[in-house]
C-alpha cells in the first residue's frame, strides 16, 4: 500500500482505512484517506504494510530525527506495538489503550510522556500531568529510553494518605541538650519506654534515650516536652536549621506524617528523608523525600530512588512543598 509524505504527515489511499478500523493506525480524513503520524507511517514500512515513493525506512527516520526526541518517541511507539497495545498521540506524547481495544472501540488507559535518562524532571509539570490524567481516569506514565535505547516504564500517581489513628502521647516529658540532639533521662516514671512504644527516639545507654532533632521540635511544638534550659520551640527549630539545611522541608513533612498517624523515622541508611511505618511492630512501608516547590530531579536520580525503594519492598513517594501544603507523588516501576 503507497502512502505520499508532505514533509509532516503521511497519507494513505481509502483502502488504508482498514489499518484504522482493525489497528487503529492513524486518523479518517474527510475524503477518506487515512492521515498518519510519522512514527505509525515508519513501522508500518518495517513491517511491509506502506510504502512511500522515495522514501526509504531508512531515509524517513533520517529526516525525521533531525527533530529533537522523535527517535526516542518511535522507539516508544514501536516498543508498545510490539506489546500488543493500540498507541495513538496526544494529549502527553502518547495513548495507550488496553488490548483488543483501540479509538472508537474502547477508552485509553495510559497518557505517557517521554523522556531520556538525561533529562530532568519538573515537579510542578509532573503533578499537572498526574492531575490531568486522574480527572480522566486514566494512569500517568513517563518512559524513560537510557542511552543503550532500553525503556524504562514509570507509573507516576498522586497519593491521598488516609488518616489513622494514633494513639494520644502523653504530656510532661523534660529532655536536656547535648549540642542541637536532646535526651530523656528515665527517671522510674516510664518516660523512656512510652517514648519507645511511640516510635521516639533511640536507647544510647539503660536510662538515656536521645531524641533526632525532628522528634524534639515536634514534641515541643505539642508541648509534650520542655527543655530544662527553658528554649522554645522556635528557638529550638532556629537552632536545629543551623546544623541542617533542609531542617524546614523535613519538618515540614515530618508533622505531615505525624497528622496522618503514621510513624516517620530517618531515612538516611536509604539516602532519603524518611523511612515510614503504618502500624507498630511491621516493617516501614515506604521512603519518602521532601522536594521543595521549584525542585528539579534527573531521571537518573529518581530510577535509583525507585530501584532501591524496590529492592527493599518499599513505595517510593516524593512529597512536593509548596509552603505548608504538600503533594505526595509515588513513582513505581510498572510492567507494561
Amino acid at each position: 500500500m503507497k502512502a505520499k509524505f508532505d514533509g509532516k504527515y503521511c497519507y494513505a489511499p481509502k483502502e488504508a482505512i482498514s489499518l484504522y478500523e482493525q489497528n487503529g493506525y492513524g486518523r479518517k480524513e474527510k475524503d477518506g484517506t487515512l492521515r498518519l503520524d510519522t512514527k505509525e507511517a515508519l513501522y508500518l514500512i518495517a513491517r511491509g504494510k506502506l510504502e512511500i515513493p522515495g522514501y526509504t525506512f531508512d531515509k524517513l527516520l533520517s529526516e525525521c530525527a533531525k527533530t529533537p526526541g522523535f527517535l526516542r518517541n518511535f522507539i516508544v511507539y514501536r516498543d508498545i506495538r510490539e506489546r500488543g497495545y493500540v498507541i495513538t498521540t496526544g494529549p502527553q506524547d502518547f495513548r495507550i489503550f488496553p488490548r483488543g481495544q483501540r479509538p472508537g472501540k474502547g477508552n485509553s488507559r495510559y497518557l505517557m510522556s517521554v523522556l531520556s535518562e538525561r533529562d530532568v524532571i519538573d515537579f510542578a509539570n509532573v503533578i499537572a500531568d498526574a492531575k490531568a490524567a486522574a480527572n480522566m481516569r486514566k494512569l500517568f506514565v513517563i518512559a524513560v529510553l537510557d542511552d543503550e535505547h532500553e525503556l524504562t516504564y514509570y507509573e507516576v500517581r498522586l497519593t491521598h494518605q488516609e488518616v489513622r489513628e494514633s494513639e494520644e502521647l502523653r504530656r510532661g516529658f523534660t529532655a536536656k541538650l547535648a549540642g542541637i540532639p536532646a535526651y530523656v533521662t528515665e527517671t522510674g516514671e516510664g518516660e523512656t519506654a512510652c517514648l519507645m512504644e511511640n516510635w521516639f527516639g533511640t536507647m544510647m545507654d539503660a536510662t538515656r534515650l536521645f531524641l533526632a532533632p525532628l522528634e524534639t521540635a515536634w514534641l515541643l511544638e505539642n508541648g509534650k516536652l520542655t527543655l530544662d534550659n527553658g528554649m522554645s520551640a522556635e528557638e529550638y527549630i532556629a537552632l536545629a536549621r543551623e546544623g541542617d539545611s533542609e531542617f524546614n522541608e523535613k519538618l515540614t513533612l515530618y508533622r505531615w506524617f505525624k497528622n496522618l498517624g503514621v510513624y516517620p523515622r530517618s531515612g538516611y541508611k536509604y539516602g532519603h528523608h524518611f523511612r515510614v511505618y503504618t502500624a507498630k511492630g511491621a516493617h516501614s512501608e515506604m521512603l519518602a523525600h521532601a522536594v521543595p516547590a521549584g525542585t528539579k530531579l534527573s531521571m537518573s536520580e529518581i530510577s535509583r530512588s525507585v530501584r532501591l525503594a524496590h529492592s527493599v519492598r518499599k513505595k517510593m513517594l516524593f512529597a512536593s512543598l509548596s509552603g505548608e501544603e504538600i503533594t505526595a507523588i509515588e513513582f513505581a516501576r510498572l510492567k507494561m
